[in-house]
């Protein structure tokens, strides 16, 4: 691609974000170290690096959500998730579904840039809340299929009868 950059998220047009490929001015984003590492770089003064995602945290399951999960589950903005991008808080990862494109966030990371913004009290509520959601939907989902599996004891018991 020459002259012209490419984005998937039009969202994200306005502007580079930290450790975009493509653009040579902003450096990587920085990657969470061992303990080794850790004191090899705090040896060398570079202890001020902030720590980020652990090794393996990508592909790990439940680890990542995509910024409209995250606005469900925790009632944040998209633009909320962008200005955590463009601080240096969150990584990121884009993907696309079907043409559609969005971000992919660490988990992890969301919730201890909320706890920085917005308070740790307010992540517990917030997490238990949605916790308190699923509780319900699965209760609904149990109650319908108790209905279904005791019509259907009705009828069996109905059958032996005759």
């Amino acid at each position: 691609m020459t002259g012209r950059r490419r984005t998937l998220c039009p969202l994200m047009a306005g502007g580079p974000l930290p450790g975009d490929p493509t653009n040579a001015s902003t450096r990587a984003l920085p990657v969470r170290r061992t303990a080794r590492s850790a004191a090899i770089a705090k040896r060398r003064g570079r202890e001020h690096e902030e720590i980020m995602a652990e090794y393996g945290e990508w592909n790990r399951k439940g680890a990542t959500l995509s910024d409209v999960t995250a606005t469900t589950e925790y009632g944040v903005s998209r633009a909320f998730i962008v200005k955590g991008i463009q601080t240096g808080k969150l990584e990121y990862r884009q993907g696309s579904i079907w043409g559609n494109p969005y971000l992919r966030i660490l988990r992890s990371q969301l919730e201890r840039y909320l706890a920085e913004e917005r308070g740790a009290d307010n992540v517990r509520r917030v997490k238990t809340q949605t916790e308190l959601r699923r509780v319900k939907k699965e209760i609904a989902v149990l109650k319908k299929r108790l209905v279904k599996l005791q019509a259907l004891k009705l009828t069996l018991e109905a059958s032996l009868e005759t």
